[in-house]
């Protein structure tokens, strides 16, 4: 017999944040009969336009929170810099799956590096920037500098060939703590996404090889071609970093795969993940299904393919075409109920389902990330 207690349908879920992640585990919870709360500080976040309710306050408001973890019966995060001082505050009346940790490594790229290398799991080479004098001692040349806290989607980042562009990359960034990682000879990135419960089970559902476009992910196609080593790998970290972290939900680990065959963890995100939304169309389970079974203490869900498929971002203004992704029969058209539309923006994607084939490659999408 389990040592936990499945929540049963009727039970609330909270969701801290309110993007559209939040929207579509939402969506996957009311579909197994589970209503949503979400906490977050905008006056209408577009998860609310689908929840049962929205809590409204400031990430440091005691007090919201408290009022929030009241009217829920476990709660989860829809992105990683949630402030770990909420997450304790939710703690201390409700489950909050996953908990502290995820986000405590997640939320500092040094940290991350730190704890992925001691987990066995490759890396480019990397050295903290704290200083001139680690300016001066570099050696990951050349390579991506990044701040170690925030930035996201090629945000907070510069590429730097040698010790005076490091400087100047570091200056322009604030002289914050960095972390120097040296560029990677890849010839592709590609995504896990595991699940892990409450009772240590864990699933991977099919690995994903990714493209982007100004440090933006793009697109998303599964079956990847890869060979089944390379995949091995790839779904090994990902379910090693899950087991490390002791999570009881979603985690996402995006890897690059050298041109000499080698697998090398880039980043991880413990939530669903951009590159998981094929699954809502072409996946026995939806990565967003498999956190709500994750955290509800439920079975976790089959992972087989049900056809090959290619999902694409819709970013500012492409989700104006929405009449032609409707019109297209191989088309699965998700928008996320965002009122503007601004460049860089993620206002919704499609995903093309097709048994056999996959439609060609936009030739600006394709190609893999920049760091």
């Amino acid at each position: 017999m389990p040592a936990f207690r499945p929540l049963p349908p009727g039970s609330t879920i909270g969701i801290l944040g309110g993007g559209q992640l939040g929207r579509m585990t939402a969506l996957a919870a009311a579909r197994l009969g589970y209503p949503c709360i979400v906490y977050a500080p905008d006056d209408h976040p577009v998860a609310a336009q689908v929840c049962a309710g929205h809590v409204r306050g400031a990430y440091e408001d005691g007090e919201a929170l408290a009022r929030f973890a009241a009217q829920v019966d476990v709660v989860t995060y829809e992105f990683e810099n949630v402030p770990e001082g909420a997450v304790l505050e939710c703690e201390k009346l409700k489950p909050v799956r996953p908990g502290v940790k995820p986000i405590h490594f997640a939320q500092h790229r040094l940290r991350e590096k730190d704890f992925l290398r001691k987990l066995g799991i490759g890396t480019a080479d990397y050295q903290p920037i704290r200083s001139e004098a680690d300016i001066a001692a570099a050696t990951a040349l050349p390579g991506i500098l990044k701040t170690c806290t925030e930035g996201y989607d090629g945000k907070g980042q510069a590429r730097v060939a040698d010790r005076a562009e490091l400087s100047a990359a570091w200056a322009r960034l604030g002289r914050r703590e960095c972390i120097l990682e040296a560029m990677v000879d890849f010839d592709c990135e590609v995504s896990a996404i595991v699940a892990r419960g409450l009772d240590g089970a864990t699933r991977c559902f099919p690995i994903g090889i990714n493209g982007h476009r100004d440090g933006i992910l793009r697109t998303t196609t599964v079956p990847s071609g890869l060979p089944a080593t390379t995949l091995a790998t790839a779904e090994r970290f990902g379910v090693d970093l899950a087991q490390g972290l002791d999570l009881v939900g979603l985690v996402a680990l995006e890897m690059f795969v050298t041109k000499d065959g080698r697998v090398l963890a880039n980043e991880m995100a413990p939530r669903p993940h951009n590159s998981g939304h094929w699954t809502m169309d072409a996946c026995a389970t939806s990565q967003f299904e498999q956190l709500v079974r994750a955290i509800c203490g439920l079975p976790l869900g089959s992972v087989e393919v049900l056809a090959p498929s290619r999902m694409e971002n819709l970013i500012g203004d492409e989700a104006d075409d929405w009449q032609r992704y409707l019109a297209e029969p191989t088309a699965r058209l998700h928008l996320y109920g965002k009122a503007e539309a601004r460049p860089g923006r993620k206002m919704g994607h499609v995903t093309y389902v097709l048994p056999g084939v996959l439609p060609a490659a936009r030739p600006d999408a394709s190609g893999p990330s920049t760091t």
